[in-house]
């Protein structure tokens, strides 16, 4: 059974209904406080009111011994009662005769006479009481019978509790009616407010969609603000402009890789049409086109693995470490001594830095198959290491004259060396390492003769952590060289 998915609240809304709901637990906790602290204040003055005007009564028959119904229900006679007690508008009085019946009856309220209140009109004991609980049209009425003693009659004292109902009621429907007008408010401020907050992720979402949905890299931001929406924006912004490098360069490489693999393939399909005719050619012809092929395959399975070589160093994990740039250079040199048979001398000192021990390994490496390829003479090579500053120099017949950003391009070559082996990736790869490790790439002429490559990288400070002020303090500073940069070896 296929099952709708119920489309989800906007932020913007739940905010406000979390501004609303919160509003409402408030102003519920606040009205059931004030409400229970004004009806428990309301009911103990009811009480003390009522209680006052019962020991008032009390008090007066215990103390007036003989008094009679008669006097106490006669308007023209002073009987000593408060006569506050027959102007209040919440208090009865009503007098009860022996046998239980009304004395002063044509007052506004009649009091219903219970069974207890007929027993205080026969008691013989003054000022006892008996309390009780009526309604009369539809009120709840409490009541209090007083004895005068002697078998004489009863004062009945009520208070009606109505008005104290009313006044707690209206105070109820009036907190509940603040209620819902804070939730109101609030839900409109939370609706405003969350508005202005969740604008920017609104508009950031809407160009996460936009990404998504045509491929487009180079479209606007927000990434205004210092909260964290904006480092939020700001980061995103950054992703894409990362990937939109990415895109690039990877749309670049494959176009170089395309170009320059278009020669050899063009070359060894050319060779292999002759090889139809293998026999009709002569013996010097054949020699040439054997090595021809064996030439152009030999580049071509060199330039596809430096292709594959370029595209793992940025994809293959490995972890940094504090890397001796002097252990490093003894082991490039080492290896070269006997692989290009000619003498690397190695000087350097103890710089140290954070880095990737292999990639930084086969950086160098270029560099000294760098020198010794364009140094047919087999004159030696020099490595120098100090203060993160790593130089190669050769004896070579110097740098074309280019940009030096050119030199580090991806499949450049010098014209004059079209001929020679190699890929025209060697000091990309090199540029590729020594960027990702933080550091720069120079090149320039040797004085005299040759050229000098290298990079510099950020040193690690003492406490081993990694820190980049080493390599400012040495790009300026070469040792055999003025420092100023200059041009690299074709590749």
């Amino acid at each position: 059974m296929l099952r709708l998915r119920r489309p989800r609240p906007s932020l913007r809304l739940t905010f406000s209904v979390l501004f609303a709901v919160t509003a409402v637990l408030v102003a519920a906790g606040v009205g059931v406080l004030s409400h229970g602290l004004a009806a428990r204040l309301t009911w103990e003055r009811a009480d003390d009111d009522f209680r006052g005007a019962v020991d008032a009564v009390a008090g007066f028959t215990a103390d007036h011994d003989g008094l009679t119904p008669e006097v106490l229900a006669d308007p023209d006679e002073d009987a000593g009662l408060d006569e506050s007690l027959y102007d209040s508008r919440t208090l009865v009085v009503q007098v009860l005769g022996p046998d239980g019946g009304v004395e002063d009856e044509g007052h506004p309220l009649v009091l219903p006479v219970a069974d207890p209140d007929r027993a205080m009109a026969d008691a013989e004991e003054p000022g006892r009481t008996a309390s009780g609980e009526t309604r009369i049209g539809g009120e709840r009425v409490r009541v209090t019978a007083v004895s005068l003693g002697g078998g004489r009659g009863a004062v009945q004292v009520a208070q009606r509790l109505g008005e104290v109902e009313t006044l707690l009621s209206g105070l109820r429907w009036r907190i509940v009616l603040v209620g819902a007008g804070v939730a109101a408010v609030a839900g409109v401020c939370g609706w405003f407010v969350a508005g202005r907050v969740t604008r920017r992720l609104t508009e950031l979402a809407r160009v996460t969609h936009m990404v998504s949905v045509t491929g487009h890299l180079d479209l606007p931001v927000p990434s205004t603000g210092r909260d964290e929406v904006g480092q939020l924006g700001a980061a995103f912004d950054t992703m894409l402009n990362r990937l939109a490098s990415a895109r690039e360069d990877q749309r670049r490489l494959a176009q170089e890789a395309g170009h320059e693999l278009r020669t050899p393939l063009t070359s060894l399909r050319t060779n292999i049409a002759l090889l139809h005719r293998f026999e009709e050619l002569p013996p010097h012809a054949r020699t040439r086109v054997l090595e021809d092929l064996t030439s152009e395959s030999r580049e071509l399975i060199q330039l596809v693995n430096e292709l594959v070589r370029l595209s793992t160093d940025s994809r293959r994990p490995e972890a940094r470490e504090p890397v001796a740039l002097a252990e490093l250079a003894e082991r490039v040199a080492g290896r070269f001594r006997v692989r290009a048979a000619r003498d690397i001398s190695v000087r350097a000192d103890g710089s140290r830095v954070s880095g990737q021990p292999q990639a930084l390994e086969r950086a160098l490496a270029n560099l000294v198959e760098n020198a010794a390829k364009f140094d047919p003479g087999g004159h030696p090579v020099d490595i120098s290491v100090e203060q993160g500053r790593v130089e190669v120099r050769d004896r070579g017949p110097g740098l074309p004259d280019v940009p030096e950003d050119r030199l580090f391009d991806r499949f450049y070559r010098a014209p004059e060396a079209r001929s020679m082996p190699g890929s025209g990736l060697g000091l990309a790869i090199v540029a590729h390492i020594v960027h990702a490790h933080g550091g720069s790439v120079f090149a320039r002429d040797r004085a005299g003769a040759g050229a000098v490559t290298g990079f510099v990288l950020p040193l690690l400070p003492e406490g081993g952590r990694a820190g980049g002020d080493g390599a400012a303090d040495a790009a300026g500073r070469a040792p055999g060289g003025d420092g100023n940069p200059g041009h690299g070896n074709p590749g």
